[in-house]
C-alpha cells in the first residue's frame, strides 16, 4: 500500500501562530472563532485589544481574556509534526527556571512524555490505564471548566417575531449562563443557514440586547421576577417593527 508524503511547509500555515509567525507554542484559541495562537503571543495581543488578530471580531468588550482556552490537542499535533521543537522548547524553559534560581514546575518535567502519549492515545483511540493516565484525565477535567461545562444553566425559548424569517423547530434551549447575545446569534445563523448572524437582532421585552451580554446578565436585568424560561425573540436587524 502506498503512502503519501506530505511536506511540512505545505502544512505551516495550519501550525504557526500569525502574530510572531513561529509554531504554535503553548497553543491558545479564541473560543469566539476557533483562531489559534501562542499563548504568550494572544495574551500580550489582548492586553490593548479585544478582537481576533486573524478575523477581527470582538471577543468580548471587556474582558477577552475569559474566551480564551488551551488547545492540548493542537499543540500535541505540532509537537508530532516538527522534530526536535517540544525538547528545543522545554529546554528553553527548564534554563529559564535555573537561570533564575527556581524550581522546575512539575508539569514541565513530565511534559515531554505526557504530551506523546496523550498524542498517541488520540490518534489510535486506545485507553489508558495508568497514573500517568489518571494525571492527564484530571488536568482535562479542570481544562473542561474553561470552556463553562459546570456554569449555572439558563433555560431560553427562542421566538421569530417576524414573517421574514422561519422559527426554529426546538426553539427551547439550555445553555450556560455565562454565554453572550452574541452565541445564540451564531446559533440561530447556523440553524436558519443565514449568511451572517449580523443580520438578526436579539430582543427581550422588546429592547434590543447588545451583543456582549450574557444570559446571566439578561436575567439579572430583564427577567430577574419572572419564571423561567427566558424569553427571547429575533427579527432581521434592518426590521423596525
Amino acid at each position: 500500500m502506498m503512502t503519501r508524503k506530505i511536506k511540512l511547509w505545505d502544512i505551516n500555515a495550519h501550525i504557526t501562530c500569525q502574530l510572531c509567525n513561529g509554531y504554535l507554542i503553548d497553543a491558545t484559541t479564541v473560543t469566539e472563532c476557533l483562531h489559534t495562537f501562542c499563548r504568550s503571543c494572544l495574551v500580550k495581543y489582548l492586553e490593548e485589544n479585544n478582537t481576533c488578530p486573524t478575523c477581527r471580531i470582538v471577543i468580548h468588550q471587556s474582558h477577552p481574556l475569559q474566551y480564551i482556552g488551551h488547545d492540548r490537542t493542537m499543540q500535541d499535533i505540532v509537537y508530532k509534526l516538527v522534530p526536535g521543537l517540544q525538547e528545543a522548547e522545554m529546554k528553553k524553559q527548564k534554563e529559564f527556571y535555573h537561570k533564575l534560581g527556581m524550581e522546575v514546575p512539575g508539569d514541565i518535567k513530565g511534559e515531554t512524555c505526557s504530551s506523546k502519549q496523550h498524542l498517541d492515545s488520540y490518534l489510535s483511540g486506545e485507553t489508558k490505564t495508568d497514573e500517568n493516565s489518571n494525571k492527564e484525565t484530571s488536568e482535562e477535567k479542570e481544562e473542561d471548566n474553561d470552556y463553562h461545562r459546570s456554569d449555572e444553566q439558563v433555560s431560553i425559548c427562542l421566538e421569530c417575531n417576524s414573517s421574514k424569517l422561519r422559527g426554529l423547530k426546538r426553539k427551547w434551549i439550555r445553555c450556560s449562563a455565562q454565554a453572550t447575545v452574541l452565541h445564540l446569534k451564531k446559533f440561530i445563523a447556523k440553524k436558519l443557514n443565514l449568511s451572517s448572524f449580523n443580520e438578526l437582532d436579539i430582543l427581550c421585552n422588546e429592547e434590543i440586547l447588545g451583543k456582549d451580554h450574557t444570559l446571566k446578565f439578561v436575567v439579572v436585568t430583564r427577567w430577574r421576577f419572572k419564571k423561567a424560561p427566558l424569553l427571547l425573540h429575533y427579527r432581521p436587524k434592518m426590521e423596525l417593527l
